[in-house]
């Protein structure tokens, strides 16, 4: 029988370079839950993914902010611009952490807001 409290097994190099570089291409897709979602769940399963995951989760919350202010002041106009280069700066910069990721290298994020380490 195994012990339910036991710790969670730590990733290999290669699996920790995956699931880092998933967790950023999801936000693309998906928003700010893969980022969320891996933070809680491989945060204690390696340095590697616990230091991309943290970094996707604060940009992901950045842009979350940004979609929210835009949204508030799409009708002066200023935040339909907001929107487009939210959407555009999320698309760009996750690209980027991606590929850095699947190198095996550390990124991160301009504009972002630090949230959790």
């Amino acid at each position: 029988m195994t012990n339910p409290y036991a710790t969670a097994q730590p990733l290999s190099p290669a699996d920790e370079k995956l699931w880092a570089t998933l967790i950023h291409v999801g936000g693309i897709f998906f928003g700010f839950l893969p980022a969320v979602i891996g933070y809680l769940i491989l945060r204690d399963r390696g340095p590697f993914v616990h230091a991309h995951t943290a970094t996707a989760f604060n940009f992901q919350l950045t842009i979350v902010i940004a979609y929210a202010v835009g949204t508030v002041t799409s009708w002066i106009g200023v935040g339909l611009l907001l929107l487009l280069a939210a959407g555009v700066v999320d698309l760009i910069f996750s690209i980027l952490a991606a590929m850095a990721a699947n190198r095996g290298e550390l990124y991160t994020y301009p504009l972002s807001i630090t949230f959790v380490s």
